[in-house]
């Protein structure tokens, strides 16, 4: 049952984190059931790719938020708050991603060893928009060669937990680095194929700002960085105003976003006399379902690169 932001919830649940971490104390967590295996929880779905690839079958990893969840509401309830007191280290993004998770996420730092994947990122190189109050955009697995970074982290993480897997978690590391590394060139190729005049990204929410800088985009989200903040009128207008003054061809919804949001742009743009289409939904908060190509991090960076750059290309008129 989803719980209420406007209730008390979420003290409850900080305290019943409280209780079960300090109720598990110093007991070896990783044999329970006779699973010998590390016990990880991720709390995305890219992060819970990660830890998957490189811990291999040394490590059991469950990720707390699946298809279509937006990380940046997502509160934890009283099982997840039990599945993290159950594990032996917990990988979540940082950057205030998890935000309405964080009362949770600091119980369990104290007896449980908790990785923020983004923590090894040179903040030189994160963005850092005025308008989301001095902190970093959390987005960074849009740029496929900064998410690479995350890999890293995992893999240090996991080799001082089970040292006895330390060769095993840098080889699954280091092959799944070059996977990535090929898959960021790719990106690279397909970007150019859309002429630079056009490589504008209109989506829901401003989670694409990493991608746009890697790979030659200009990006305009109708919501901030956080989908906790509300679009309103003007932002709408605006965003028609540069959608029709720019003939964009195509406007994106994501999994995570309800197609609402940006279904009242398209209709500020056609009362203006210029209609784009709706693209296909892209992933950005979560990846797809579990056993499709979209449910790993590289199929679902596939998947959006070729929605955005076939729909930008395509200059029909919107049906």
């Amino acid at each position: 049952m989803p719980l209420s932001p406007n209730s008390n919830a979420p003290l409850k649940i900080a305290a019943l984190a409280a209780a079960l971490v300090a109720s598990v104390g110093c007991a070896d967590r990783g044999t329970d059931g006779g699973d010998s295996r590390v016990q990880a929880v991720a709390t995305i779905g890219m992060i819970a790719d990660i830890v998957g690839r490189v811990g291999g079958e040394r490590v059991h990893v469950q990720g707390l938020m699946g298809p279509g969840i937006d990380p940046h509401l997502y509160r934890a309830s009283a099982g997840d708050v039990r599945t993290l007191s159950g594990a032996d280290i917990i990988f979540y993004n940082g950057l205030h991603l998890e935000a309405a998770m964080g009362d949770v996420l600091e119980q369990m730092r104290g007896r449980i060893e908790t990785v923020a994947v983004t923590d090894g990122i040179d903040r030189a190189v994160l963005l850092a928009p005025p308008e989301f109050k001095g902190a970093f955009d959390p987005h960074v697995w849009f740029d496929v060669s900064l998410w690479m970074h995350a890999v890293t982290a995992v893999e240090a993480a996991l080799a001082a937990r089970d040292t006895a897997g330390a060769r095993t978690y840098q080889a699954n590391a280091r092959a799944y680095l070059t996977e990535l590394d090929s898959l960021h060139q790719w990106v690279l190729r397909r970007a150019q194929e859309v002429p630079e005049q056009r490589r504008v990204l209109v989506t829901a929410h401003d989670a694409f700002n990493y991608f746009g800088r890697a790979y030659g985009f200009e990006v305009a989200g109708l919501q901030g960085i956080s989908t906790a903040s509300e679009a309103g009128t003007g932002d709408v207008q605006k965003l028609a105003e540069l959608i029709v003054g720019r003939r964009i061809p195509a406007i994106f919804i994501e999994t995570s976003i309800p197609r609402r949001t940006i279904a009242a742009v398209q209709a500020a743009a056609r009362s203006r006399g210029f209609e784009p289409r709706i693209g296909n939904p892209l992933f950005s908060d979560a990846m797809g379902d579990a056993g499709s190509p979209e449910g790993t991090y590289i199929g679902m960076v596939r998947h959006n690169v070729n929605t955005i750059v076939d729909e930008l290309l395509d200059t029909r008129p919107a049906q």
